[in-house]
């Protein structure tokens, strides 16, 4: 209760409570009561979390639903479980009538393809993914956009959207561009950088890389804060302008003076550089898979 007053204070939103002992149905049906009394438009039931197995809160939980006959029902599943939300969101879906879920702590998850089978199984739609624990994590929920981080394709429009919101409409536009294209070099990472520390947490973004969030383990990602990027900056600081614009000449020699000179070791210049050409592989595979789409489409209009 504290943390939903806590919360409620932050965002500009009452939160109705009682603790005298009155049931969770009776305090959801007063609750409703009270909104219409206080003229809101909008009432959300938080309900506290249970297993399925509970049948006590589980009955519990169907007496709050008959009580307040809400116009949606939605399951917040944790996404870390993996296959397991889907035996969650099923034995939910029969006891009290879904009408959409929300899977949290997706930032911890480089997959989500529990997604698509929660979807499958229950035919309840994804209405938003939780991207973090702040306040403003709470993100819509695109099915493509999903699908295409499962194949490795990363997020690119979400960045975009990201990138629009933390600079000027014209660089983002340029980005939008040299992701197409595929050529992405160092001189374009610090940038991104740059824009990232604006956007959201770094790790979150990187996922959303073409080709970077199935080319690196999840630890890498968890070990990805400020003082990570800095090294990384550092490593791209060492190089010259000849070799940010074309990786391919950076040979040993010179992947050694770029060590030394960012004090890192050369096994973190060629972490650097392999994921420098994870990224391209996964934007030049996107653009052919999104110029044969186009080709198909062309095709089928014709005939």
């Amino acid at each position: 209760i504290t943390q939903l007053q806590v919360l409620g204070e932050q965002i500009g939103v009452p939160v109705y409570t009682k603790s005298d002992g009155t049931k969770p149905p009776a305090i959801a049906r007063e609750s409703v009561d009270w909104a219409r009394h206080m003229m809101h438009d909008v009432v959300i039931v938080d309900t506290a979390g249970r297993l399925s197995i509970d049948e006590a809160l589980m009955e519990e939980l169907r007496q709050v639903h008959d009580a307040t006959r809400p116009t949606e029902t939605l399951l917040v599943v944790d996404s870390t479980t993996g296959q397991e939300a889907v035996n969650v969101a099923r034995a939910f879906h029969d006891r009290v009538p879904l009408t959409g879920a929300v899977f949290s702590k997706l930032d911890g998850d480089t997959r989500g393809g529990a997604i698509l089978s929660v979807r499958a199984a229950t035919g309840v739609p994804v209405r938003f993914v939780g991207m973090g624990e702040g306040i403003d994590a709470l993100e819509t929920f695109y099915p493509d956009r999903m699908a295409e981080r499962i194949l490795g394709m990363g997020d690119i429009l979400g960045i975009i959207e990201r990138a629009e919101q933390a600079i000027d409409k014209d660089l983002a536009e340029g980005f939008e561009k040299k992701f197409q294209k595929g050529n992405y070099d160092f001189h374009d990472m610090l940038m991104t950088f740059d824009m990232m520390r604006k956007m959201g947490p770094i790790k979150n973004i990187m996922k959303m890389m073409p080709g970077l969030g199935v080319s690196l383990p999840d630890e890498a990602f968890d070990a990805v804060d400020d003082k990570s990027t800095d090294r990384i900056k550092a490593i791209i600081l060492s190089m010259t302008g000849k070799e940010r614009s074309n990786p391919d000449i950076i040979n040993g020699s010179r992947r050694k003076r770029i060590a030394a000179g960012s004090g890192t070791s050369v096994e973190e210049v060629n972490n650097l550089i392999k994921s420098m050409y994870g990224m391209r592989r996964g934007m030049k595979q996107m653009n052919k898979m999104q110029s044969r789409m186009e080709k198909h489409a062309k095709k089928r209009r014709f005939f």
